[in-house]
């Protein structure tokens, strides 16, 4: 079903053919010729000429840089290490520090479960014929999927394996964040990714219901426009002028047009970083999860390729790495000291604001400064670390990006963005330090 679109001014682009028309007579007897426009498809002919990589051959550099994308639930938090694995954990700390881990892999990547070259290109000449789509939030999407088994034996299910289908689909501005876990059958899964990688391809963009312009051109004896139209015009641009919106979210406006639903673009800073996706939870579980992270009992992760980061509000940032046969390796970038952060804020800027259309200001950003870390091999002095949080607004309302930039030899910046951060930012006092909200 194409939708329709009546238009007074041949638009843009759109081929129209004169003989194609109809007289259409409106209820006040003015009379219009209105010419069907040519429907093509240029995606079409797109796909039938695109030469270019396949979509494994886009995702490799996703699979070899060793990347995880994370998703936060109320008791879950989900792992997705690209071409990896796929693990289901929940951290519980006890008494004295000690941190115990309940967890499930649902799927891993074996060497074997790779196929040969020659076995790929066999398979994705097969798959080139049928793309498979997902019904997400109403809209037919096209997904790539990777299957991964031999995971944590299912007891329901006779010890065998846990095994998922990854399935990537097309965002053009997000950061291979995880849409969804889902778990289909007793111990069978389906994750969603959103990644840009698939989006050079054209079979896996997503394609938004054609708008075709219907062009009318007034007959003789009657006015340019139906005076219904213009009267309805009128009206428009009435309760329109007290809600004017400025260029940037006209710009949004636009791109929420082209990318509706889940295909809205997600801001994400240009710093290379990876971002935690996760679902929409209750405001009980809202409220709580904010208690915890500003108590220091809930801690963000994060972090790309060898190294992965531990951020606990108002304790500590950890580096740390994680070997099957060498254990944990784990260095202390920072720890907390309020005394010594409101000294560092004394010098620097530990509240940044933003101001609005209207005169007014919010906060932006705050930093805060955590010290005395690991001694460092190349200075001799202590690791230190400037954590800027930031407010990021996100289809997902909990989604965190986590990132840690090195401008000088073992002094560091880790920055943290959330739509969770949004709702705690005013609270920030003179010295960038937060509280619960009221």
């Amino acid at each position: 079903m194409q939708n329709i679109l009546y238009s007074f001014e041949p638009t843009t682009g759109v081929l129209y053919k004169e003989d194609n028309y109809v007289i259409m007579t409106t209820t006040h007897k003015e009379k219009y010729k209105c010419i069907l426009p040519l429907v093509t498809s240029g995606d079409e002919e797109e796909e039938k000429d695109y030469k270019g990589p396949n979509p494994r051959e886009l995702l490799e550099p996703l699979f070899k840089q060793s990347s995880c994308s994370y998703r936060i639930e109320s008791y879950w938090t989900y792992e997705v290490c690209h071409g990896k694995h796929i693990r289901q954990y929940h951290e519980e700390k006890e008494s004295g520090q000690k941190v115990n881990i309940h967890e499930y892999y649902l799927g891993n990547m074996l060497a074997k479960n790779l196929l040969s070259e020659k076995e790929q290109e066999a398979e994705e000449k097969q798959k080139s014929k049928e793309i498979p789509t997902k019904n997400i939030e109403g809209q037919m999407t096209p997904y790539y999927p990777v299957g991964m088994g031999n995971g944590t034996p299912c007891s329901l299910k006779q010890n065998r394996p846990r095994s998922s289908t990854v399935m990537y689909i097309c965002h053009p501005e997000s950061k291979h964040e995880i849409l969804s876990v889902a778990e289909v059958t007793t111990c069978e899964y389906e994750v969603v990714i959103l990644t840009p990688l698939l989006c050079n391809h054209p079979k896996y963009r997503f394609r938004a219901s054609p708008v075709n312009d219907i062009f009318c051109q007034s007959l003789p004896g009657s006015p340019f426009k139906p005076l219904t139209l213009r009267q309805l015009e009128q009206q428009e641009e009435i309760l329109r002028v007290p809600f004017r919106r400025n260029k940037e979210e006209d710009l949004q406006s636009t791109k929420e047009e082209r990318f509706p639903a889940i295909h809205k673009p997600i801001a994400v800073g240009s710093q290379p970083m990876l971002t935690v996706g996760t679902t929409h939870i209750s405001k009980l579980t809202d409220d709580q999860l904010i208690k915890e992270f500003l108590s220091g009992s809930y801690c963000f992760h994060g972090g790309v390729g060898w190294w992965k980061y531990e951020f606990c509000y108002g304790k500590h940032v950890h580096q740390y790495h994680e070997d099957k046969d060498s254990g944990k390796t784990s260095v202390v970038v920072g720890t907390w000291n309020q005394e010594e952060h409101i000294e560092w804020a004394k010098k620097n800027t530990a509240r940044a604001y933003h101001l609005q259309d209207d005169g007014t200001q919010t906060v932006r950003m705050v930093s805060h400064f955590y010290g005395n870390g690991d001694i460092c091999d190349i200075t001799d002095k202590p690791r230190q670390v400037t954590v800027k949080l930031k407010c990021k607004e996100s289809d997902s309302p909990h989604a965190v990006t986590v990132y840690m930039l090195e401008p000088h030899s073992c002094q560091y910046i880790l920055g943290v963005e959330s739509p969770v951060i949004c709702k705690i930012l005013d609270t920030a006092d003179e010295n960038g330090l937060l509280s619960l909200p009221n």
